[in-house]
């Protein structure tokens, strides 16, 4: 299971992975965010015996990940809803008080564009 966090002030949005007691053994998520290094994010073994880990993200992005357990063995977060051939897909939306960089640019680029030389 994945949850959003609301965005802090620099635009970042915490995401929390938690997978139920079923997993045995150590167990990190590894994923875009960061650079697929499955020493990056090991999740903790909570007292309710569910693993999870926070991981801190820019809003308005999409990231593959996938969990890696004891073993090597990888698996995929069965409440995403969508994957592709990396894995799971999580995207983290964009929120309403900030303006997506593209669309920002594409404007100016459009003003800059129609202004005589």
């Amino acid at each position: 299971m994945i949850t959003l966090g609301k965005p802090d002030k620099d635009g970042r949005v915490e995401l929390v992975f938690t997978l139920n007691g079923e997993v045995t053994g150590p167990v990190s998520v590894v994923g875009d965010f960061n650079g697929w290094d499955p020493y990056a994010h090991p999740m903790k073994r909570q007292e309710d015996g569910r693993y999870s880990v926070s991981v801190s993200v820019p809003e308005g992005e999409t990231f593959a990940f996938r969990y890696l357990g004891e073993g090597g063995r990888w698996f995929d977060d069965p409440h995403a809803a969508e994957f592709d051939e990396r894995g799971a897909i999580v995207r983290v939306p964009l929120s309403k008080r900030r303006k997506p960089v593209a669309a920002t640019t594409t404007r100016r680029t459009a003003v800059r564009e129609s202004q005589p030389a």
